[in-house]
């Protein structure tokens, strides 16, 4: 297992302590975990943030990749 790859899976099982207060299921990988995780939390709406002091200029976009 690579070294990213450790870093998630001990990030989703630490977010699932935290969420359920037990240890993950012994069989689940981060996929599954973080997968019914989400399926869990409740469908809630939000709202766009609109500023006259966030400009477009402002914000920092993704990298496109060479390629």
């Amino acid at each position: 297992m690579s070294t990213r790859a450790a870093r998630i899976e001990a990030e989703a099982a630490a977010l699932w302590r935290e969420l359920y207060g037990e240890s993950p299921p012994a069989d689940a990988d981060a996929g599954e975990m973080l997968e019914v995780m989400l399926r869990r939390m409740p469908a809630i709406s939000y709202d766009r943030l609109n500023s006259p002091h966030m400009h477009r200029a402002g914000i920092s976009w993704p990298k496109r990749s060479a390629g």
